[in-house]
């Protein structure tokens, strides 16, 4: 078992949520129930997932939980791409968090694959 809070990964992800919530604090009244509710529940279910993980007792069953992460920091792409696209978000915001983003993806893998070899 890991204590999330002291996971560097939980740490980023944590930030990347509080950012999205600012990046989505100016999308339009009328996507507070569409685009803007499902952004912010994609960049909260990663650090989500990542604290879930850690509670269990096997590495395998931590690293179902990262990958579950990993699957919603992909939708979250997409969903900030859409987001970029509509002109909800400007391209350095949009730059910002995918950078955030790809960080993040990467140290998930790498933690994966950590797992992985544990168990």
């Amino acid at each position: 078992m890991h204590n999330y809070k002291k996971l560097k990964i939980w740490e980023k992800s944590m930030e990347l949520s509080l950012l999205v919530y600012q990046i989505t604090s100016t999308f339009p009244k009328e996507e507070r129930f569409g685009l803007t509710s499902q952004i912010r529940r994609c960049a909260v279910s990663i650090p989500s997932n990542i604290a879930e993980g850690s509670s269990r007792d096997s590495s395998k069953d931590f690293s179902r939980f990262l990958r579950i992460s990993i699957g919603s920091s992909f939708e979250l792409k997409t969903q900030l791409l859409l987001s970029k696209d509509l002109d909800f978000i400007s391209e350095s915001d949009f730059d910002a968090v995918v950078e955030a983003l790809n960080e993040i993806q990467k140290m998930l893998n790498s933690f994966i694959k950590k797992m992985n070899a544990e168990v």
